[in-house]
């Protein structure tokens, strides 16, 4: 016995010298070079760049990984459980390695060679996905158990479990516990049920093959075990247990929660982010924040949505989008193949008409509903011919639909299912605050899916009638009033080049004779624009035009120039119009307030140039050339300086506040930009956009525009705190058809959204500036009427620049008339 224990000593002496020879041989080979734990507690979780409104909602998500990351203190504790249960039991009481789970790990490979039980703990997991690959073999399984005693040493347990849980993919580029719960169940974590917590406990094994929308039988099974793992290490008791099994699993997958549809802006959003972050804007968890408000752009989609497909029922049915064979045994699988290649466009839901006769058509819809349609509901598709023909209305339900027919249907607000079909004509509308630049909505097209064309920063068109104004503009800084007459009267202007005539006309084809600018403004009189043109000068005309925002080379320079022949972004346009409603300030339109990192602190600010009638000179900026071509893509921004001394005093973590305000140049005079206002006024009353009257509100002002053959139908419109600038047409130059002008095509657009926009706003017309005065004229001459006159009407003037006294016509004095002031000069 004594030398059968003396050989036990040796062999256990042995023993423990070649354990530790081996174990300082592994740390030699494996462990001596290991990374520094450290570097975790500066982590980086690769966060995709969130989008948002003014208002805090969200736009757009863009980045391959969907990651929320959530702190360990609002992880709900059944989670965390079940986690535990699933992955780690001995989580709390093991150094980073279970030497229990390995034993069993080592004695199933030593009996049988299969790797079938698993050792890692969580912190191994975490080491593993933080340092390592995922290589079977056995040098990096001893790195990562130096790895996870290591982390153990230098972390607490929860910190541990922080970072797995935000760090583990769960299957459909969800990483971590945030994002599992939002992409299969669309909440956040804390409100996850028992069953839905196991489910995603149940993950971690084979995320890509074993998850609730890939396998989610197999997915199920797994829950259920983490779910009898969790009763019997007395997470939960029996009932808990029992509620949980019987709760049926309803994953689906959850694209990110948009709030706000505004995709042409978040597409801009992800280009500027790009250029000033580089990649790291697609990882670094930044948050890009915009000047959108939410309520005003889900206004913008829908009036242009709406005003689209107005435009394109009057011009009749083009028929279906396609026409498939149907077979007399075909139900619902056979329809919905049939129906694969079509999605949902706009709120437009794609359907399959499977009967058809004169009262009634059954359509099979793609989310499995069945749609009846009667007479009612296909009454407007008269057969399209051409823009200017289509047929007479249907008089049965079968003349226009037919049994194979691929069609689009839309739910009334009555819910009632009509007969639609996708416009092929475009619009575009943006709407943005005078007072700085700020984007308040945008809209590029009907629909991003469709086309990514960005038709407010991207197309270049010709505004027509709508680019008068700046040109009425350069006319009251030359000489001109709003009373002077200028003569509507044919004019032929010769090319001796082109060997050929310019006959202009007037959209009516009529003529008026002498016309006072404000009736020609009113009425839109293309003879007197181009008479004014030629009055003023080319070059004193571009110089002044310019100061609006607009590139020279983008001004044609010649006559046509006064009808609007220039090609320009639908956003010049609103910058354009933005100087008149400020009351003579050229502001750049933005549309990001700042980006800021993952932990919440910004990173950029806007600087814009503010509006501002009482501010000193040297305060104010010149205009940035740059915004005027893609000023919505290439906003002005500051960096901030991390280095910098200069702190806000109650910046977020105490980080660098905004940059000093700026504001913008005066290009115009206050009394100008007045003047032409009232006229614009004047359209909307009783002119061109008369029928924006609509609105009850006396405080806006416009411009119709539509460009010849009706290629091209515009409406900008504002107040002193909203401008909006609508464009219609087709993006190959297709004429919109006979009547398809500005005040039919793009206004009704304008007027939706304005009616939306500007629904809490008083009416607040603006007041008369200083330095303008009004006066009685004849409306025949133009001139201050005589003391006597009995028809004068009442105008506005820039005080110096009224026009002449008219001679006395003997009649009796007019009331308001003095000795001091005989000509009703206020």
């Amino acid at each position: 016995m004594k030398k059968l224990v003396k050989w036990f000593l040796r062999l256990g002496v042995l023993g423990l010298v070649l354990a530790s020879g081996a174990l300082f041989t592994a740390w030699y080979l494996y462990a001596r070079d290991l990374p520094d734990v450290e570097t975790l507690r500066d982590v980086q979780l690769q966060v995709p760049l969130r989008v948002l409104s003014a208002d805090g909602q969200l736009i757009s998500v863009f980045g391959e990984k969907r990651r929320i990351p959530v702190a360990i203190e609002n992880m709900p504790e059944q989670l965390k459980l079940a986690f535990i249960a699933g992955e780690d039991a001995r989580f709390y009481e093991h150094p980073g390695v279970d030497y229990q789970g390995l034993t069993r790990a080592v004695i199933t490979l030593a009996t049988t060679g299969e790797k079938s039980v698993g050792g890692s703990t969580i912190t191994q997991m975490l080491a593993r996905n933080f340092f390592l690959t995922l290589d079977k073999t056995y040098e990096r399984k001893i790195r990562e158990i130096f790895l996870a005693l290591k982390i153990e040493r230098s972390f607490s347990k929860d910190e541990i479990l922080e970072l797995f849980l935000n760090k583990i993919l769960l299957g459909h580029r969800a990483y971590g516990v945030g994002a599992a719960a939002e992409v299969y169940y669309g909440r956040r974590v804390e409100d996850l049920t028992l069953a839905q917590c196991a489910m995603i406990a149940a993950l971690p094994k084979a995320p890509s093959r074993i998850n609730p929308i890939t396998s989610p039988e197999r997915a199920l099974e797994r829950r259920d075990y983490v779910l009898s793992r969790m009763r019997e290490l007395g997470h939960i008791d029996e009932t808990a247990y029992q509620q949980a099994l019987a709760e049926p699993d309803n994953a689906f997958y959850h694209g990110a929660s948009i709030e706000v549809s505004a995709p042409y802006v978040a597409e801009m959003a992800r280009v500027s982010a790009l250029a000033e972050l580089g990649n790291d804007a697609y990882t670094g968890g930044f948050v890009v924040h915009t000047t959108i408000d939410g309520r005003l752009q889900t206004a913008a989609n829908e009036a242009v949505r709406n005003g689209l497909e107005a435009y394109d029922r009057r011009h009749g049915y083009r028929g279906p989008e396609a026409r498939l064979e149907l077979m007399a045994s075909d139900g619902p699988e056979q329809w919905q193949a049939g129906l694969d290649p079509y999605r949902p466009l706009a709120g437009l839901m794609p359907g399959l008409v499977t009967e058809a006769d004169e009262s009634l058509a059954l359509v099979y819809l793609k989310d499995g509903q069945t749609a009846a349609l009667k007479l009612e509901q296909v009454a407007w598709a008269k057969k399209f011919i051409s823009r200017n023909r289509w047929g007479t209305a249907p008089e049965a339900v079968n003349e226009v639909l037919a049994p194979g027919d691929v069609i689009r249907l839309r739910r009334s607000e009555e819910g009632v299912w009509q007969l639609s079909q996708l416009p092929d004509v475009e619009g575009a509308l943006v709407s943005m605050n005078p007072q700085d630049g700020a984007i308040r909505a945008l809209v590029g097209g009907y629909d991003y899916a469709r086309s990514k064309y960005n038709r407010i920063t991207q197309s270049r068109r010709q505004p027509g009638s709508s680019f008068k104004p700046f040109l009425y503009s350069a006319a009251l800084e030359n000489g001109y009033t709003t009373a002077t007459l200028i003569n509507d009267a044919p004019i032929v202007f010769e090319d001796t080049e082109l060997e050929r005539t310019w006959k202009p006309q007037n959209f009516s084809e009529k003529f008026f004779g002498p016309t006072r600018m404000r009736e020609a403004m009113v009425n839109s009189r293309n003879l007197v624009s181009i008479r004014m043109l030629r009055d003023l000068g080319l070059s004193a005309t571009l110089e002044h035009i310019t100061r609006f925002g607009f590139a020279e080379e983008e001004l044609p320079a010649n006559l046509s120039m006064a009808l609007g022949t220039a090609t320009l972004h639908p956003l010049a346009m609103a910058r354009g119009y933005a100087v008149f409603a400020n009351g003579g300030h050229l502001v750049e339109p933005y549309f990001i307030t700042r980006i800021d990192d993952a932990s919440g602190n910004p990173v950029y600010f806007a600087d814009p140039a503010l509006s501002c009638d009482d501010c000193a000179e040297e305060d104010r900026t010149e205009p940035s050339d740059a915004i005027v071509d893609l000023a919505a893509a290439e906003p002005s921004y500051r960096r901030l300086d991390p280095e910098a001394s200069a702190r806000a005093e109650n910046g977020p973590g105490g980080t660098l506040g905004p940059p000093p305000v700026r504001y913008a140049p005066r290009v115009i005079s206050e009394q100008n930009a007045y003047l032409v206002r009232s006229m614009m006024n004047d359209v909307v009353k009783r002119g061109t956009a008369r029928k924006a009257m609509e609105l009850g509100r006396t405080d806006l002002a416009g411009k119709t525009g539509t460009t010849n053959d009706q290629v091209d139908a515009w409406f900008s419109g504002y107040n002193s705190d909203l401008v909006t600038s609508v464009w219609v047409g087709f993006d190959d130059q297709e004429e919109l058809g006979r009547n398809e002008v500005g005040g039919r095509a793009a206004l009704p657009i304008w007027m939706q959204f304005t009616a939306q926009a500007l629904q809490d706003q008083p009416d607040a017309p603006p007041a008369i500036p200083t330095g303008i005065v009004q006066a009685r004229i004849n409306p025949e001459t133009g001139l201050l009427a005589a003391l006597d006159a009995r028809d004068g009407i009442m105008e506005v003037f820039e005080a110096g620049h009224l026009p002449a006294m008219e001679t006395s016509t003997g009649g009796a004095d007019r009331d308001g008339a003095t000795e001091e002031n005989p000509y009703d000069i206020y």
